[in-house]
């Protein structure tokens, strides 16, 4: 009578083995703190890449248990693989924090055939220096549209730098580039500016854990249009 019990055991132990295999990892599940020092906003993101299959199902737990984001897609027959959802961008008064403890969120998802995927991602509420510029100056006038290198200053121990220009009249992204944390100028590409045109001009800091901040101002370029 022994044996038939251990038997039982040992298969249920495989069994159990099975279970847990079955629970593959997200291929990306992140979560960061991201402000934006000019505006004196901040906003978390979550971000999700489920692997080659689209997920059916998403459900963000924060440390204290409070379901986060329930996302669903039940008729989608490939579902979706990829996801970037952001909070909305309060004034930097605790508010967001509250609301997002720091700690560990857990990721637990389905994808269209059934399969279980899992991931965990820890948010910080520590948020990095912020860059400063050297060139072009905020508002600075006249700025030449050729052989411009931009330069500034940021804190030691980056991760990288996020560099973005965009065009102020049409809100179009002309130039995006992300460097390595000690990087301090970069030069533009001729051709890529117009003379006569109103550019935004944003540097972003970020830190090890993911967390980022960002700075922005604006140049006008020399000529006419």
């Amino acid at each position: 009578m022994p044996r038939p019990a251990v038997v039982l055991l040992g298969l249920l132990a495989l069994s159990g083995q099975g279970l847990a295999y079955a629970q593959e990892k997200l291929e990306r599940a992140t979560v960061r703190l991201e402000q934006n020092a000019t505006d004196a906003d901040v906003e978390v993101v979550f971000e999700v890449i489920s692997g080659d299959q689209g997920l059916a199902t998403l459900r963000v737990s924060a440390p204290d248990g409070r379901t986060m984001i329930d996302f669903r897609s039940p008729d989608a027959k490939l579902g979706i693989r990829s996801l970037v959802l952001e909070t909305p961008e309060p004034v930097n008064d605790g508010r967001l924090q509250k609301d997002f403890p720091a700690g560990a969120y857990t990721f637990t998802g389905s994808t269209v055939s059934g399969e279980k995927l899992v991931g965990k991602a820890v948010l910080s509420h520590r948020l990095p220096g912020t860059a400063s510029f050297v060139r072009p100056q905020p508002k600075e006038r006249n700025v030449p549209v050729r052989g411009l290198r931009l330069r500034w200053r940021a804190p030691e121990g980056l991760a990288s730098c996020i560099v973005i220009v965009e065009n102020e009249e049409t809100g179009v992204k002309v130039f995006t580039a992300t460097l390595t944390g000690a990087s301090s100028a970069l030069s533009l590409p001729d051709g890529l500016l117009s003379p006569g045109t109103v550019y935004k001009l944003e540097i972003g800091t970020v830190a090890r854990d993911g967390n980022r901040s960002f700075v922005e101002t604006s140049f006008t370029t020399a000529g006419n249009r």
